[in-house]
């Protein structure tokens, strides 16, 4: 018999083992991922029931919680919703959320720990529960001219200012108005959803961060140019065979120049005049040259292959991490191949060229504000890397002001300003419309603002378009907005 209760014992033991373990992980290690379980309609109702955090762009609120008269107590709303909707993203009800709405969450919430005794303090006090706001580095005199400048078209712009990594503006399109999936009625919410999901402009993507990247084309060179000059072993006035056409080691493929001659009419052409004319074949000479791990080295140190976090994650720019053959080296050497990059990605490399070699990492956020206006968090500049010294980012400056001086890169030019920049027509497969580029900074001897821009199909010109005719001038606009203020 008592055999018999000892075994009952040890059972019921391991059974309350078993029964503490499971609530304990519940309780404690799972609670975090219960709470934001969109699933969890306590969490949710709960979430509705604390005044959220204004996201603020020069002291002006674009999306905040407004008291509201039914269960949920306040109403997301966002003004000029459609300009700001690749920032804020959105707040839903059972969709989830994006943007900074969703990285942001525990300041815009309340419930981050820099918070705890704030939400302490307000409990003891009977104060209502609320949110931090956020106070973004966005200049909307910038946000707004690239958001007018890309019109109708499918793209992206990201300038940033090089000294801090601030992101000054941020927009991509086709975009979508946030208020449209903050309703509290949640069938018109899944509504609103499913048709923006299954819009052929894609708008709740990101382009400017994430989505269906790009090949950079062109704008790529100035990584492969950057890599060559920081090797030693090639100046600007280093010369390349200058051929018509070229044909791929070990294929019968051929590389041709924009115009579809040589690159200029000497037999030879210096690295200067191959960027300032954006000729591709002697950068695929050089790029054999150099060799495909050396391109992907500084391709990496500019952040190629790694997310970077503005405070959204964003898809890391690809260059190709296995070996390469002379045939695919030489087309990543004009952005081409497998080469693809976001519009962020792109403004970090002129950022960096622009501050001297060192590119600082980009973010949205100013500053954390407590809901009595006392600073949480500041901005606090850092440098991502540094992947090129100050001699090379001078001479990658001046290569990049003649460009748009007496270069390819014409249409960036603005009067009294000295502006440095590089286009990109790129490739996306046979007859397919093509991504159109530009990429730059101002005034470039002592850089305020660096911009990336893609259009998206062609602009709308399926291969006649130009980087130059099409990306330059949406640039020109951003720069002008954050100079004249």
């Amino acid at each position: 018999m008592n055999r018999e209760l000892k075994r009952v014992s040890g059972v019921v033991l391991l059974m309350f083992l078993a029964l503490f373990v499971s609530t304990t992980a519940i309780q404690v290690f799972q609670a975090d991922n219960l709470r934001q379980d969109d699933r969890n309609r306590r969490a949710l109702l709960e979430s509705y029931s604390t005044e959220r955090g204004q996201i603020l762009v020069d002291g002006q609120a674009i999306a905040q919680s407004q008291p509201a008269e039914d269960q949920y107590k306040f109403q997301r709303t966002y003004a000029a919703g459609d300009l700001y909707s690749a920032v804020t993203g959105y707040f839903t009800l059972g969709q989830g959320s994006s943007g900074l709405e969703d990285a942001l969450n525990n300041e815009l919430s309340g419930t981050a720990n820099t918070q705890f005794l704030d939400g302490i303090n307000r409990l003891i006090t009977g104060q209502d529960p609320k949110g931090a706001s956020v106070e973004l580095t966005i200049d909307p005199a910038a946000q707004q001219a690239a958001f007018d400048a890309l019109g109708n078209n499918s793209g992206a712009v990201v300038a940033i200012a090089p000294k801090t990594g601030a992101i000054l503006a941020m927009v991509s399109k086709r975009s979508y108005d946030p208020n449209l999936l903050a309703v509290h009625d949640p069938d018109q919410v899944l509504s609103a959803y499913r048709s923006l999901e299954s819009d052929p402009a894609e708008p709740l993507q990101n382009r400017a961060i994430a989505g269906d990247l790009n090949p950079p084309g062109s704008v790529f060179k100035l990584v492969v140019t950057a890599a060559a000059l920081e090797s030693g072993e090639y100046t600007p006035d280093s010369t390349f065979p200058n051929p018509p056409t070229f044909t791929l080691p070990g294929t019968e493929s051929v590389v041709t120049n924009s115009g579809e001659g040589a690159c200029g009419s000497q037999e030879t052409v210096t690295l200067s005049d191959a960027l300032r004319l954006s000729c591709n074949i002697p950068f695929s000479e050089l790029g054999i040259s150099m060799g495909d791990g050396t391109i992907r080295d500084m391709a990496e140190q500019f952040g190629f292959n790694q997310s970077v976090d503005v405070p959204m994650a964003s898809t890391p720019s690809v260059y190709p991490t296995d070996d390469l053959g002379d045939a695919e080296t030489a087309l990543t050497a004009f952005g081409q191949q497998n080469v693809r990059a976001t519009p962020l990605q792109i403004a970090m490399v002129s950022a960096g060229i622009a501050n001297g070699g060192d590119v600082m990492r980009p973010t949205l956020v100013e500053s954390v504000l407590a809901p009595d206006l006392r600073e949480i968090r500041g901005l606090d500049p850092s440098v991502f890397g540094s992947p090129i010294g100050e001699d090379t980012a001078a001479t990658l400056t001046q290569l990049m002001v003649n460009n748009v001086e007496n270069g390819v890169a014409s249409n960036a030019r603005i009067g009294g300003v000295s502006v440095a920049g590089k286009t990109g027509t790129a490739e996306n497969g046979t007859g397919e419309p093509y991504s159109l580029w530009f990429t730059g900074f101002a005034p470039a001897d002592d850089p305020e603002v660096a911009v990336a821009v893609v259009v998206e199909n062609g602009g709308g010109q399926g291969q006649s378009g130009r980087g130059n005719t099409l990306a330059a001038p949406i640039a020109k606009r951003v720069l002008e907005a954050v100079l004249n203020k």
